[in-house]
């Protein structure tokens, strides 16, 4: 006879989730959440598995796009194992592999973005590409730093007329970070791209600020992470910072509330930003939020559990501290429809770190 967990897992490999008598949903050791707060959008999920499980290698940040001969391109973020979990800030660079479905097999994998050394402003690290199409082209937005250390991230662009490259990217970077004392004064990071519907394109982007960070109420997370919109012309910007920034901040919320990771998306005419729960609900599931203009956002739902909800794992190995969670959410949309997430965690085959696919049912 199969257990409640089981019979859960069972559910979610055919896409959806098992809702218990009552007011809530059970969806992890221990833990319950109120049927109201699970989004529509996490019964669409089917897990596939993960991918990209490379030898030697932490994976981190997986974005997709589909050509027109229907092959699947991946770009990720990957560092020397050796370097540990901290490889990401010092020393992450951006590759590009190819299959044929989204869950792969994954072949030609090769870099296509490597840190660039002295005097660059992407001279330490290249790190969380984000893959959209705008204005003829390809555009691999991606954050990259200077110092080995936060407060040189900043958000740069590379274009290319093909999803195999070659990659032209800009010397500088386009979304700097904001005046002392300003909210976003510390970064720029983890970018996400929309071409909004009047024509213009929109840069989301996470930052906090530097006193909170350098004297944090909480020294496991430091510092407040929010989140803006900057607005240009083109892909490549100028950019103009919208005047009511953070248009996401959760700071008023008590208990160092915040978020990371927004990826935002349309469908049928509305906005929807996935994102890392830091605190709404916990710090193991995703969340997402839905709005009407791209600016005023809803109150977050949980958009998908912890993942032990999709995948059996052993016990957390002692250097891996990010055991047991989906990061970096990434919406595969196809003709105008969300068809696939990529999201990212620690453990796997080596260990490390991987990409982790879901189907979107519709």
């Amino acid at each position: 006879m199969s257990t409640r967990r089981q019979f859960i897992q069972q559910s979610l490999a055919a896409g959806s989730l098992l809702l218990l008598p009552g007011a809530k949903l059970w969806a992890q050791e221990g833990g319950t959440y109120k049927k109201g707060d699970i989004s529509d959008f996490s019964k669409r999920l089917q897990p596939l598995g993960r991918i990209l499980e490379l030898e030697g290698y932490y994976v981190w940040g997986c974005s997709s796009f589909v050509d027109p001969a229907g092959k699947f391109h991946v770009f990720f973020s990957r560092w020397d194992a050796q370097k540990g979990m901290g490889g990401w800030i010092k020393g992450s660079e951006i590759a590009h592999a190819v299959a044929e479905k989204a869950e792969g097999p994954y072949e030609n994998i090769e870099t296509i973005l490597a840190p660039r050394g002295e005097r660059f402003w992407d001279a330490t690290t290249c790190h969380n590409p984000h893959i959209q199409y705008s204005q003829g082209k390809y555009c691999l937005f991606y954050m990259g730093n200077s110092n080995g250390r936060t407060n040189t991230k900043r958000i740069g662009l590379a274009t290319a007329e093909s999803l195999d490259g070659p990659w032209e990217r800009m010397d500088h970077p386009i979304l700097d970070a904001g005046e002392t004392g300003d909210w976003d004064d510390h970064c720029t990071s983890n970018p996400s791209f929309i071409n909004y519907p009047d024509g213009s394109c929109w840069l989301y982007y996470k930052s906090w600020n530097t006193e909170e960070y350098e004297h944090p109420v909480d020294p496991k997370i430091r510092g407040n992470r929010k989140y803006g919109l900057a607005v240009a012309e083109h892909p490549e910007g100028p950019y103009s910072k919208y005047s009511k920034n953070p248009i996401i901040d959760y700071s008023q919320l008590g208990n160092n509330r915040q978020l990371e990771d927004g990826n935002v998306f349309m469908e049928n005419g509305k906005f929807y930003m996935l994102a890392r729960d830091m605190g709404r609900f916990d710090h193991e599931v995703g969340i997402i939020l839905e709005s009407q203009d791209g600016i005023k956002w809803s109150e977050p739902k949980i958009s998908y559990f912890g993942t032990s909800h999709y995948m059996e794992q052993p016990p957390a190995p002692p250097h891996l501290k990010k055991y047991g969670r989906f990061e970096r959410p990434q919406i595969l949309m196809q003709q105008g429809k969300p068809t696939y997430l990529f999201v990212t965690s620690q453990g796997g085959k080596y260990q490390t770190a991987s990409p982790f696919v879901f189907k979107i049912n519709d």
